[in-house]
């Protein structure tokens, strides 16, 4: 596929405005939202080429897939992690860019882009911001934006309610996972980077590929456009270190440089654990370990603030 240039691609959104609006209306904050969406969509000067209301996920890969066939310069997607990262599997490599219009939960890819929260300033990007190309995060055969996760947070994904989310916010992952852990068991993981196998027991292992998890960044010098995945773990096989983290991250969202801290860095990991677990791929329970972990460079072109580096 010929593609233009990134400074092309964004003249091109500046310009004609030409974009498809798709909404997951059963995220956190879509149904309340999607009208306004549609006023400030319309209110900046976009020519939507087609506008899609989701109210069951399962229907999320047709509705992008029938958005795309307009070929629009940007397609604009509302909603949490989750619909994020199922929705650049369908644009990556393509020549149209995503526009992140941030209504989840903790909103970890929209914080990694440097996006405002709100949603007049997300849109404020999508009218003067520029086209960025990012990295894509790939666990086996499925793309991701941001986080892949193995322990507490299974668990977590497939328990936390709705309402909870809706009410608590961002703080509805550590509170549940406060709730889970007296019942977890600890699992042994190793992880090979380059040739060098770790091996660890815990009862969290993640692998990021964004800066922010559960709302909280990572470490200050992570990123999701350094061409690197971050692998670290949440407390040891013991569970007051992992319930002691747990509470300082979800009171003080604290943060350390990746060369100070308990990382592991690296393009593509193999992940085993002992026993085989699922993975929380961006808060969807997909797939099984053994897993080959990596990152394709610059794979998904991204709507971002003008002062994003890009590199």
């Amino acid at each position: 596929m010929i593609m233009r240039t990134k400074a092309e691609h964004t003249a091109a959104i500046h310009d004609k405005r030409m974009a498809a609006v798709v909404v997951n209306t059963r995220s956190r904050r879509g149904r309340r939202r999607y009208p306004e969406v549609l006023r400030l969509l319309r209110a900046g000067g976009f020519r939507l080429t087609g506008v899609h209301a989701v109210t069951d996920p399962a229907r999320l890969r047709d509705t992008i897939t029938g958005a795309l066939v307009d070929e629009p310069d940007l397609l604009i997607v509302g909603g949490g992690d989750g619909t994020l990262s199922s929705s650049i599997k369908h644009i990556a490599g393509r020549d149209v860019a995503l526009g992140v219009l941030p209504l989840g939960t903790t909103n970890n890819f929209a914080r990694s882009l440097g996006l405002p929260l709100d949603l007049a300033g997300a849109i404020r990007v999508l009218t003067g911001g520029k086209v960025a190309d990012i990295d894509l995060g790939m666990c086996g055969d499925r793309p991701f934006a941001n986080l892949t996760s193995f322990g507490v947070s299974v668990e977590v994904a497939g328990t936390v309610k709705p309402l909870v989310k809706r009410v608590l916010g961002r703080a509805a992952y550590p509170l549940t996972a406060l709730r889970i852990l007296p019942r977890h068991r600890p699992f042994r993981a190793f992880v090979t980077v380059d040739g060098v196998r770790h091996a660890l027991i815990t009862h969290q292992l993640n692998i990021a590929n964004g800066r922010f998890h559960g709302g909280w960044q990572i470490a200050k010098d992570a990123g999701i456009d350094d061409h690197r995945l971050v692998a670290y773990q949440l407390g040891s096989g013991k569970r007051l270190r992992l319930v002691g983290e747990t509470l300082v991250r979800a009171t003080t969202g604290k943060w350390r440089s990746l060369a100070g801290g308990p990382f592991v860095t690296g393009s593509e990991m193999l992940v085993e654990t002992d026993p085989p677990m699922a993975a929380d791929i961006d808060g969807e329970v997909r797939l099984r370990t053994p897993l080959l972990i990596r990152t394709i460079p610059n794979g998904v072109r991204v709507m971002v603030p003008a002062d994003f580096v890009d590199t």
